[in-house]
């Protein structure tokens, strides 16, 4: 989840491709051997073949937009019906063309932020119900102009291919799976996910300056996550996802990644954070102020440093650093409350959320 790097969060692009020597694509599996050992090899590597544009990761984009049902008009003077109720099976097709697609054009690492760009619709109680997953309003101009919203354009039009091929779903569930997929398909975490959101009218579009300001400190960071309601456990592990990705001065104005693996979904961020030997130190150069590390090949935001210099981020930071598993389920558990907020409960399908794209997954008494 991106912090707003810098006028913002963006999302990935999606190439057709050049050829490029990346990680390669962990689906559903762990990616903790992504960390560590030949990760400064791995990355040197990818930064010679060139990369993919864009990664999904909308995941990001899982910003705003629900389901809906699918009406035909028969005559004009009939009222509209709906013609089928989708079961889980239907929803699983949608999510293997977005996993194959991605493993089919390859991602750049772009994962990251995008996870987290449905902050930019995110509810803000108790001064506002509106925002959230619900409503897909970055479809219209005004919001998908927001700042914040700079470069997701490019994953929304990608996403577009696929919404032609399955009309039926809506925008917010589609984009809210996509970010489920990029984060799974990149050997992250399972995490539940429901259909229920429904398409909203411009009328429902929402304010801009929702998104964390990436040059901002903990308090800063607190206010947004916490007006969401977050507290600090949580924010530290959804600010994990900036393991996955990479940041584009064409985009945020930043530059660089946070890991030697971008492409694979780790605890990397957190350990890296705490290792002296990174020597962590202010980049010079004529952007925005953003750190580097001793070799110069990985960077950090503002934001992401507040994490080990706050005495209340800084023990999930180290908990998370040590125990990949924990940061694993804690991540699941946030990012699943996220891609929820501001649907009607009674909207979801199933309040426990189905394990989409699991092969071995069988389907129960929710799957329907």
């Amino acid at each position: 989840m991106s912090l707003r790097i810098a006028p913002t969060l963006r999302t990935a692009a999606l190439r057709r491709a050049a050829p490029r020597v990346a990680a390669p694509m962990l689906r559903r599996g762990n990616a903790s051997a992504a960390g560590g050992q030949g990760q400064q090899q791995q990355h040197n590597q990818g930064k010679q073949g060139g990369g993919s544009k864009l990664p999904l990761i909308l995941a990001a984009l899982a910003v705003g937009g629900g389901a809906y049902y699918y009406f035909a008009e028969k005559k004009p003077a009939e009222k509209a019906q709906a013609v089928k109720e989708h079961t889980k099976a239907d929803y699983e097709k949608v999510y293997k063309d977005i996993a194959d697609s991605l493993e089919k054009e390859g991602y750049d690492g772009e994962l990251r932020r995008r996870n987290l760009a449905n902050i930019q619709t995110a509810p803000l109680p108790p001064l506002s119900s509106t925002g959230g997953s619900n409503y897909a309003t970055m479809r219209f101009p005004a919001e998908s102009g927001h700042g914040a919203n700079a470069g997701l354009g490019v994953a929304r039009d990608y996403l577009e291919k696929i919404h032609q091929k399955y009309p039926w779903i809506s925008y917010g569930d589609l984009w809210t799976l996509a970010g489920v997929a990029a984060i799974q398909e990149a050997g992250g975490p399972v995490i539940p996910w429901s259909p229920g959101r429904v398409d909203g009218l411009e009328v429902n579009q929402t304010p801009d300056g929702r998104l964390p300001d990436a040059s901002q400190g903990a308090q800063h960071i607190r206010d947004i996550f916490g007006r969401m309601g977050f507290n600090d456990q949580e924010t530290v592990a959804l600010i994990g996802a900036h393991a996955l990705g990479r940041c584009h001065t064409d985009r945020s104005g930043y530059d660089g990644p946070w890991t030697y693996s971008p492409t694979s979904w780790s605890n990397e961020l957190y350990r890296l954070m705490l290792d002296k030997g990174q020597k962590w130190h202010f980049k010079k150069w004529k952007g925005p102020q953003q750190f580097e590390n001793n070799d110069k090949q990985l960077m950090m935001l503002p934001t992401d440093m507040v994490l080990i210099s706050d005495k209340g981020f800084r023990p999930w930071v180290e908990k998370y650093a040590n125990d990949e598993d924990a940061f694993n389920k804690d991540f699941a558990k946030a990012f699943k409350t996220l891609i929820e907020l501001g649907v009607p409960k009674e909207n979801l399908k199933t309040q426990q959320g189905w394990a989409m794209g699991q092969e071995d997954d069988s389907d129960s008494k929710d799957s329907k």
